[in-house]
């Protein structure tokens, strides 16, 4: 029996001793990942206070993670396929990379950082992270995020919200709180228009 395992590790060892030689020969021919065209602008927390939209607690850029990175807007706002509200995104759900992922100069070190106490002070049940809302519709109003992503799919987004990935930190581009906003779209795309469509 002794016998029939020490053929088995061996048989395993020159299998590997194979293979090896074909690995280390693919990864050396694969070719370098180039740079993107959407790469942002080099910016600290500080230069927040000059760009447009609310300053947050912690300066989140979409122009490097929707731009520069190429996430979909619903692998963080993951609810928006599926609920009335996008949701904004918890820090259990940026922990799911930024537990590894460090950044890659001081200032993302600085607000992952940042990142990192506001999930282990919610783990100690302190206050959580705050976020401004940016883009708010009144009460009476009904903006079903589900529908709109299933019919003009997952760029949707930047019918109402812009080109969020190329701004650094969000702002309001088209002011989504005037129904003439939103019925300027439903009447180019010949969708309907009946007032119960909003408000019920």
């Amino acid at each position: 029996m002794r016998k029939l395992g020490v053929v088995g590790v061996v048989a395993a060892l020159a299998g590997l001793g194979a293979i090896a030689p074909g690995l280390r020969r693919s990864q050396a021919q694969q070719k370098p990942a180039t740079a993107d065209s959407l790469s942002a602008p080099k910016l600290v927390a500080g230069d927040s206070a000059r760009l447009k939209g609310p300053r947050q607690p912690i300066f989140f850029r979409h122009d490097i993670h929707a731009g520069q990175y190429k996430m979909q807007c619903q692998y963080c706002h993951y609810s928006v396929g599926v609920a009335s509200e996008p949701g904004i995104p918890s820090v259990q759900t940026c922990m799911g990379c930024h537990l590894v992922i460090g950044g890659t100069d001081d200032s993302h070190k600085a607000e992952i950082k940042k990142l990192r106490q506001f999930w282990a002070d919610s783990a100690a049940g302190k206050p959580k992270l705050e976020w401004t809302r940016i883009h708010t519709l009144a009460r009476h109003v009904h903006f079903p995020h589900m529908r709109h992503i299933k019919v003009m799919g997952p760029n949707a987004c930047q019918t109402c919200h812009g080109d969020v990935a190329r701004m650094p930190q969000v702002f309001k581009v088209n002011n989504v709180n005037n129904m003439g906003f939103c019925i300027s779209c439903h009447v180019a795309r010949k969708v309907n228009r009946d007032c119960t469509a909003c408000h019920y």
